[in-house]
C-alpha cells in the first residue's frame, strides 16, 4: 500500500482556517468598532441638540423672566396709580364735608347757646361751649339727633357756673357726621 503525507494538506487548512478566524476576528472589530463609533455619534448628536433646547429653552425663559419683571413692575405702578386715584376720590367726596358741617353746626344750634371750641377727629366732632340752660343744651342734643347729616349726641360734661339771675351752662358735647354714599344714596359713618 502505498503511504500518502496528509501533513502538508492538513497544514495548509490548518493555515486557511486560521486566516479565515483571525479575518473574521478582524472583521467582527471592525463591526464592533464601527457600531461604537456609530453609537458614540448618534448620543453625540443627540446630546447635542438636547443642549441646544435648553440653550433655547434657557434663552426662552430669559425673556419671560423680564417680561414676568416687568408685568410686576407694570403691576405695582398700577396698584400706586389706583391709590393715588383713590386718594384724589377721596379727597373729592370728602370736600364738601366740611362745609355741610359747618352749615349743621349753624342750623341745629339753638338760640341761647354758643360754642367756644370745635373739634374733629375722623368723623367724630366734638364742641365744647356755654348754654343759657341745661334745656337749651338738651335741645340742641335734639336738633342734632334730627339732622339729617350729624348723629349721635352725647353730653360729656355740663357744669352750671354764675349766680343769681345769669347762670350759665358749660358743656361738652361729642356727635358724628353721617356722610352719604355717592352710588345708592345710603349712609355711612366716616
Amino acid at each position: 500500500m502505498a503511504r500518502i503525507n496528509l501533513l502538508p494538506w492538513r497544514e495548509e487548512l490548518r493555515r486557511q482556517r486560521r486566516t479565515e478566524y483571525l479575518a473574521a476576528l478582524g472583521l467582527c472589530a471592525v463591526f464592533a468598532v464601527a457600531g461604537w463609533f456609530g453609537v458614540h455619534l448618534f448620543y453625540t448628536d443627540w446630546i447635542e441638540y438636547q443642549e441646544k433646547r435648553n440653550t433655547f429653552l434657557t434663552g426662552q425663559i430669559r425673556e419671560l423672566d423680564k417680561q414676568i419683571a416687568e408685568i410686576r413692575r407694570l403691576e405695582k405702578e398700577k396698584q400706586n396709580l389706583i391709590s393715588r386715584m383713590q386718594a384724589i376720590e377721596s379727597l373729592q367726596t370728602s370736600r364738601p364735608l366740611v362745609v355741610y358741617l359747618f352749615d349743621e353746626l349753624v342750623s341745629t344750634l339753638p338760640e341761647g347757646v354758643f360754642l367756644t371750641n370745635v373739634t374733629q377727629k375722623g368723623s367724630t366732632i366734638s364742641v365744647q361751649g356755654i348754654a343759657q340752660s341745661n334745656a337749651r343744651v338738651s335741645s340742641y342734643m335734639r336738633n342734632i339727633e334730627n339732622s339729617s347729616r350729624l348723629q349721635g349726641a352725647k353730653l360729656s360734661v355740663i357744669e352750671t357756673a354764675g349766680r343769681g339771675v345769669s347762670r350759665d351752662a358749660k358743656f361738652a358735647l361729642t356727635f358724628s357726621q353721617r356722610i352719604e354714599k355717592s352710588g345708592d344714596g345710603e349712609e355711612e359713618d366716616l
